[in-house]
């Protein structure tokens, strides 16, 4: 896959995209990443990409010139690529929308800056918005970064193993199940048994009940929105009454316990 990313600041993107699986991966040739300075498309004498925002207020709003000729020369370079701001109005950067981006053959990312980017530069060169959530950072750097790692975990070969990014939280709209490594008995605490035990099924089922287990307890509003079977409802019912059960025993309220 080819990523432009088109930022004021390409410096802080070295270390991310040459360390680890993304590391990696752009050495393989999985993916094709080029980081483009705005700065360099500025028409102004000092290749300022910003100026003060119309009618006032703090800050610093990026310039529309420099953002809408950075973007079609990306664009003129990668015809068929997927131009996205990272914004905090766009969707919501999930599983699923990573796993549809990891289809597509480019993507020209877009960092934004400042207070913000001029509004006729978005609504010209701009086809989304992606936010990565409810919060405010300094730019898009960032969130382009985080972007650029939930897609490429997507990529075939990227990985080690190609189940792997189906079985990790949120891939089926559950958190993931306790994972062990050795050794089997650490300061005490030991493995569970069904995972030493070499049945693939029971390991499967162990792992599925588990999953449910901890969605229960750190984010059950996802249950509202998961892809439940008749016998993962009946595991969150057991689960239910045995974390109640649990709760009166120690005479403290349960984290399950609806208000």
């Amino acid at each position: 896959m080819k990523i432009e990313v088109l930022t004021t600041f390409p410096e802080m993107f070295s270390g991310v995209l040459s360390a680890s699986i993304l590391g990696r991966a752009v050495q393989q040739g999985l993916l094709d990443i080029t980081l483009t300075d705005i700065r360099d498309y500025s028409l102004l004498k000092h290749k300022n990409t910003d100026d003060y925002p119309f009618g006032g207020g703090a800050g610093m709003v990026m310039l529309a010139q420099p953002v809408v000729d950075a973007m079609a020369a990306a664009a003129s370079r990668l015809p068929r690529g997927r131009r996205i701001f990272l914004g905090p109005r766009g969707r919501r950067l999930t599983t699923a929308l990573a796993r549809e981006l990891a289809g597509e053959e480019a993507l020209i990312l877009l960092c934004g800056h400042y207070e913000g980017v001029d509004q006729r530069a978005l609504d010209t060169c701009i086809d989304e918005e992606i936010s990565i959530g409810d919060y405010i950072l300094t730019g898009g750097e960032l969130p382009a970064m985080v972007l650029i790692d939930c897609v490429a975990r997507f990529i075939p070969g990227v990985l080690g193993s190609a189940e792997s990014p189906e079985e990790e939280s949120f891939s089926d709209g559950l958190l993931e199940y306790p994972q062990y490594t050795r050794p089997r008995d650490f300061q005490g605490l030991t493995v569970p048994e069904t995972l030493l035990s070499g049945d693939h099924a029971r390991i499967q089922a162990w792992r599925r009940k588990e999953s449910l287990r901890a969605t229960l307890r750190f984010r059950p509003d996802l249950l509202s929105h998961a892809s439940l079977s008749r016998k993962d409802l009946e595991l969150l019912e057991a689960l239910r009454r045995e974390e109640a059960s649990s709760s009166d025993e120690e005479g403290g309220p349960s984290c399950f316990s609806e208000s």
